[in-house]
Parts: C-alpha cells; sequence; structure tokens
C-alpha cells in the first residue's frame, strides 16, 4: 500500500488544528468566528513534525480548500470548514497521489509485461477501494473525538456454492442459526 507521510502527517497536522479549534468551541462557542488562526510552528512542535515540510503540506491543503490562510503578525491557518465537514480521504487527495496497492503505474492496465494483469490484481485493487472508502467515511471530528477504533467493517462471509451450500443453508435455518 502506497500512503506516504504527507497524507499521514497532513491529517496529523489538521487532526491538531481541529482538536484545538473545537476545544476553542466546547470553551466559548460564540468566540469561533474571531479564533485566532494557529501557527505552523505550534502545530510542528505538538505532532513533533517539521515546519518546513508543514509549509509544502499546507500549501497544497489551503489549494485544496481545507485551510484558510491569515498572515501577518499573529498570523497562521484555520480550517476552513468544520471538522465535522472534512474528511480523511480528503486530506490525503490534497497532499498526494491517489492511495495504491497495486503494482500498476500510471494508465497501464496490469501489472505484468504485455499490459496483463497478474492473479491477485483484482485483490489489491479492491483494498485500495476499501482504505478509500474507509478514509471517505471518518471525518477529523471522528479522529478527535476518538470514534475511529471499531468503525471497519468485518468482511461478509464467502458465498458457498452448489448443492452442499443450499442444503447447508436449509439445515442452518432449520435450527435458527
Amino acid at each position: 500500500m502506497k500512503l506516504s507521510t504527507r497524507g499521514r502527517y497532513a491529517v496529523m497536522a489538521l487532526a491538531e488544528m481541529a482538536a484545538r479549534e473545537m476545544a476553542a468551541r466546547d470553551r466559548a462557542p460564540e468566540a469561533v468566528r474571531s479564533r485566532a488562526p494557529t501557527c505552523l510552528a505550534e502545530i510542528a512542535a505538538a505532532q513533533q513534525l517539521s515546519v518546513a515540510y508543514l509549509e509544502q503540506l499546507f500549501a497544497k491543503l489551503r489549494r485544496a480548500g481545507l485551510v484558510a490562510s491569515a498572515r501577518g503578525p499573529g498570523g497562521g491557518y484555520r480550517l476552513a470548514l468544520p471538522p465535522a465537514a472534512i474528511a480523511i480521504a480528503d486530506i490525503v487527495d490534497a497532499v498526494e497521489e491517489p492511495i495504491t496497492t497495486t503494482r500498476c503505474e500510471g494508465g497501464n492496465p496490469g501489472c505484468l509485461a504485455a499490459g496483463l494483469r497478474c492473479r491477485t490484481h483484482d485483490l489489491w485493487h479492491e483494498l485500495g477501494a476499501q482504505i478509500r472508502l474507509f478514509l471517505a467515511g471518518v471525518t477529523l471530528e471522528d479522529v478527535v473525538r476518538e470514534r475511529v477504533a471499531g468503525r471497519a467493517a468485518a468482511p461478509l462471509p464467502p458465498r458457498a456454492e452448489g448443492p452442499a451450500a443450499t442444503a447447508a443453508a436449509v439445515v442452518a435455518a432449520a435450527n435458527g442459526d
């Protein structure tokens, strides 16, 4: 799987900002509109990240409309949307190329010679889709409020086919299973 430090660090930084903004809102809801921006040095110190690296990430996050910048003394960044409206997938998309789990690159149709797919291509492609769906369903507010653990859904049981499976299903239904 390819999820670089860009994606992880951007999520960490915005989760730090969201936690600060949500704490300020909980203390004084009327002050949210006039909240002071957070400087990158504070985020970097709290999350043990490089300020220079955060500057690069925040330029991309700003272009994606996820943060707004304030210049001058006391300047910094604010979330452009409420934490509940920012999906983790949006953050990852803003700072890097899509998450990939296959060997296929660019517009190539397959990962083997002559554009053929390996036998496990669909498995890895579907894993990537599941990761994307999971990240799209989790918001910054979910992360800050610690509502992420336990959200990964168990896979459906494999489908059995044929007369033996049908008979087993009938027996299970008769037993109340």
